[in-house]
């Protein structure tokens, strides 16, 4: 891609304009940039000169952004985090490449994790960097290259590959099972349960399915997995959980199915790997996609271990 040099400002431009917009001072930006006020000052008028517009509103003793400065900033906000991140990873890994991967925390912690070495060992010059995310959020304004997304087939401004299904289960502690003694699915009602923030409507499928129209129990609610089937465990209550994350839980009989016989219920979402379309070219997420995909497969094919 040919960049005209026109429209390439200077860094020390770019980066003044960047701290005075964040700190909505001169003074604060130049105290962290270790430039005097009046050099600041000067850089971002030289800006605004290039620019053609004023990207501050100047009162008394006061600034703050002008509209065309607040739109301004987002997009240079968002440059100077790719070149941060960008020259992080290949100073740490000049042979390969980086990638930032935004995972969901117990997903990561227990299914991801563990096969990383793999992919790894199979691809030594690309180093990965995980980050934590509950929700979607705006690839434009995080320097993240993919991220592993639960729920329907919808990322606005990101492209979508499709990982795996779930299946979910409600499990509790032995104790907690002999104390209600479940014989059907109703029998649920009678004992709390556990709630997770992320399926507000999870119960009710799980019950409508299993031929209980309404719920009516109570329960603490949660918003990760792994606190859920913690507290669970603790005896708690029930918890309606994905059995390829309890599988350790389940093995060790720390958690038990309150109703063994009846069929897991799927649930409507899905598990995807989410980039936006400009990283799509990538070399170390073309790699790590292929992977991720092949591993997904795999384990889907052999089926919950």
């Amino acid at each position: 891609m040919s960049l005209s040099r026109r429209f390439l400002p200077p860094m020390s431009l770019l980066c003044a304009f960047e701290a005075a917009a964040r700190h909505a001072s001169f003074s604060a930006a130049a105290a962290e940039l270790h430039l005097t006020q009046s050099a600041v000052s000067r850089q971002i008028r030289a800006l605004e000169d290039q620019l053609g517009a004023a990207l501050f509103i100047r009162e008394r003793q006061t600034v703050r952004l002008s509209p065309a400065g607040q739109a301004y900033v987002l997009e240079i906000r968002e440059a100077l985090t790719r070149i941060s991140s960008a020259t992080l990873s290949f100073s740490t890994n000049p042979q390969g490449g980086g990638l930032t991967l935004a995972i969901l925390p117990t997903f990561g912690t227990r299914w991801l994790a563990p096969r990383l070495p793999e992919f790894l060992d199979n691809h030594p010059g690309i180093t990965i960097s995980l980050t934590t995310r509950l929700a979607q959020f705006d690839f434009k304004h995080e320097a993240v290259d993919a991220a592993i997304h639960f729920g329907a087939p919808q990322w606005p401004g990101a492209d979508l590959s499709f990982l795996m299904s779930e299946t979910v289960v409600p499990a509790c502690s032995p104790a907690l099972l002999a104390q209600f003694g479940f014989r059907e699915p109703r029998d649920l009602l009678k004992a709390p349960l556990l709630h997770l923030a992320s399926r507000p409507d999870a119960w009710r499928q799980w019950l409508a399915q299993s031929g209980v129209p309404a719920l009516r129990g109570s329960g603490m609610v949660f918003d990760q997995f792994a606190v859920a089937a913690q507290a669970a465990v603790a005896g708690i209550g029930v918890a309606l959980l994905p059995r390829f994350l309890i599988a350790r839980e389940l093995h060790q009989g720390d958690l038990v199915c309150a109703f063994p016989d009846l069929p897991d219920m799927e649930s409507a979402e899905r598990y995807y790997l989410a980039w936006p379309s400009s990283r799509a070219d990538y070399p170390p997420l073309q790699a790590f996609r292929r992977w991720l995909e092949g591993a997904a497969r795999d384990f889907t094919g052999a089926g919950p271990a």
